[in-house]
């Protein structure tokens, strides 16, 4: 329980001196990370290092259960830029002292990936987020939010405040540079959470808060919390400032008066920019004066237009955060050979740890002259740059280095899916997938799928859907990774004709007819990819027995025979797994029907997978009769049934064994 006023020891020398600070605590506050007191005694939870974080959280604890509270502090934050920072800040709750394994950029020095949303954090944090990230559906790139365990607000708005005379909202920047209030009171009678933002200089805040929650808090925290700041910065730099804290026992709204408002310095600038300044502008002189004499310049310009202006023409639109090159070098060790991941027609991978964060990442390097090089790159960057779903491997940023162009994701720990499956005799020992594994990727690449053929702004066609592109994470959670080849194009339009690209074997075959990719085409190589991790082998296996070849035509005859179950691998042929096994072999083949029209759609896919919606019961006939020639009369009454999926009746147990 809060005893007595209390104000925690963040202090403004100049303005007030509240506390005595003593060893590297200063007092009772415990620092971590980036955070430390500058020369002016302003506690600046960050540095001038990109993707850092700072944690400051004060070492007494406090009894927070069933109470009621009211907290006000005070802060700013400085910006790189003027228009433009990353990421923010948060006032929280915590039951321990600091957050240990908390990460930079959009985790605000506060989570990770890996414990971000679990109910075990018993946390509670107030964020002031300057960075919009889709990942945790932020409403924009300037809102305070409350959040509970997780960076995904359960309440957020725009930043501002309401106007005590009229009402009328008025906009307040958090990357301003001045100094902001925000006030935080909780009634434990009402279950009531209101946060307030407005200008320091207001001796009490606007009576009607920003933000209001109506929950009882005391079921999310421990009986004894600790309270404490953090915050984080990415690829742009920024100083987030905390200058000074008050707590009080009761839910009120205090009213603070302490005179005039500082003033906090800018962003620091290095002492060589001013002599980097008058050296460019001479420089810029002496260019020019060489372009009107020569046009040596003007040919040097048309020889490098072309990577600069595409590059620029998505800068712009989609701003992922752009590395630079010497972070990815120092990150992949130099590009070394024991760094490499894997190398291909696009390029290489190579395996890098971020300095600071020490996030591991993937750097995929190509070269702007290679044969799809530049191509593929700005496929990827305008896709996925602006995708966040947990089963697409996530792009974290880019890099252009002269010839070269970098794109950096999450690093996956467990490598591609078709490691799994396809054994060699170098990789015999490879640890096999349980049914319940396969089962999951098969699902996660599904809903990947969906995501991006119905639920996201644009229709997006993968049009390389196989096991090298799934992706599998530290949790065994397949990821849908390699966008080089996507095409989009908006819902309700048709796709236009392109070249046909792809791999071969996962082509559906209209696409080669016609080079007209759909989502249909998606869900052919998706067929597929699910025939082979049931069965753990290629589409064609040379070595194997005749009938055995063409891993289709081999399941639709066991399938014919009423032994569909005997093509699953045999390592996972259990009984309890049997209706399973066959719904996702029976689904496969339908997926990879030569036929377009016959193909369901991912929303389909997914009912059938989450035990929704039955297979129907002569899908066998179906199958077979639209693949035999001459019975076109008999195959259109057959399609019909097949696109009739939405009628299907529901069901919340999986399709029963044979036909």
């Amino acid at each position: 329980m809060f005893s007595e006023v209390k104000i925690l020891q963040i202090v403004l020398v100049q303005w007030l001196t509240l506390f005595s600070f003593t060893n590297n605590s200063h007092g009772t506050y415990i620092l971590d990370g980036s955070a430390a007191f500058n020369e002016n005694s302003y506690l600046v939870l960050t540095n001038t290092t990109k993707h850092s974080y700072g944690q400051a959280f004060d070492n007494t604890t406090f009894e927070m259960k069933d109470q009621s509270f009211s907290i006000n502090f005070f802060f700013a934050i400085v910006p790189e830029h003027k228009q433009q920072g990353s990421h923010g800040m948060t006032f929280a709750f915590s039951p321990t002292r600091g957050l240990p394994g908390a990460s930079s950029d959009q985790y605000l020095g506060l989570f990770n990936k890996t414990n971000n949303g679990k109910t075990s954090n018993h946390v509670i944090a107030i964020e002031l987020d300057i960075h919009k990230d889709e990942e945790f559906e932020d409403i924009d790139d300037n809102h305070v939010g409350i959040n509970i365990n997780g960076l995904r607000s359960v309440a957020s708005a725009s930043a501002g405040y309401y106007d005590d005379n009229d009402g009328s909202f008025k906009n307040l920047s958090l990357i301003s540079g001045k100094l902001m209030r925000l006030s935080i009171v909780y009634s434990h009678p009402d279950t009531k959470l209101d946060v307030t933002l407005c200008p320091a200089e207001f001796l009490v805040p606007p009576r009607k808060p920003l933000l209001s929650l109506n929950r009882d808090l005391s079921q999310y925290v421990l009986k004894h919390m600790h309270i404490g700041f953090t915050a984080s910065t990415g690829s742009i730099r920024a100083l987030h400032y905390m200058v000074l804290v008050y707590t009080y026992p009761e839910a009120v709204y205090q009213p603070l008066e302490f005179g005039r408002v500082p003033t906090l310095p800018p962003y620091p600038k290095k002492p060589s920019d001013r002599l980097r300044t008058i050296l460019t502008f001479c420089l810029t002189l002496a260019l020019f004066a060489v372009f009107v004499a020569s046009g040596i310049g003007f040919v040097f310009y048309l020889r490098h237009k072309k990577v600069k202006e595409v590059l620029e023409e998505w800068e712009i639109q989609c701003g992922p955060h752009r590395f630079s090159y010497k972070e990815l070098f120092n990150a992949t060790k130099g590009f070394k050979e024991k760094q490499l991941l894997g190398k291909g027609g696009f390029g290489q991978v190579y395996k890098g740890t971020l300095p600071g964060s020490h996030a591991e990442i993937a750097v995929k390097r190509t070269s702007h002259d290679s044969r799809q090089g530049m191509s593929e790159f700005l496929a990827e960057i305008s896709t996925i740059g602006r995708l966040r779903h947990p089963n697409l491997v996530r792009l974290l940023g880019y890099c252009k280095h002269k010839e070269n162009l970098y794109l950096v994701y999450d690093f996956m720990p467990n490598g591609s899916l078709d490691k799994y499956l396809n054994r060699s005799n170098t990789n015999e020992n490879q640890e096999r997938l349980t049914w319940e594994q396969r089962f999951k990727i098969i699902k996660d690449v599904a809903s990947a799928l969906l995501h991006l053929h119905q639920e996201w702004v644009q229709v997006i066609i993968h049009r390389d859907i196989k096991p090298a592109n799934v992706l599998i994470d530290h949790d065994m959670n397949a990821r849908l990774g390699d966008f080089g080849l996507a095409k989009l194009y908006d819902q309700g339009f048709d796709p236009q004709t392109s070249r046909v690209a792809g791999t071969f074997g996962y082509i559906a075959p209209e696409f080669l007819r016609t080079g007209r990719a759909t989502t249909s085409t998606d869900v052919f190589a998706f067929g597929l990819v699910m025939l082979e991790v049931v069965c753990g082998r290629r589409l064609i296996e040379r070595r194997a027995a005749e009938n055995e070849e063409v891993l289709v035509d081999w399941i639709l005859e066991l399938w014919e025979n009423e032994n569909i179950f005997d093509a699953a691998e045999e390592c996972i042929r259990q009984e309890q797994n049997r209706g399973e096994i066959e719904l996702v072999l029976k689904l496969g083949v339908l997926c990879s029907h030569q036929s377009e029209s016959i193909r369901p759609d991912m929303s389909v896919v997914m009912q059938i997978l989450n035990g929704v919606v039955q297979l129907p019961e002569n899908l066998f006939d179906v199958v077979r009769d639209e693949i035999l020639k001459g019975r076109p009369e008999t195959s259109m009454e057959i399609l019909l049934d097949v696109n009739s999926f939405a009628t299907l009746t529901f069901t919340n147990s999986f399709i029963s064994h044979g036909r």
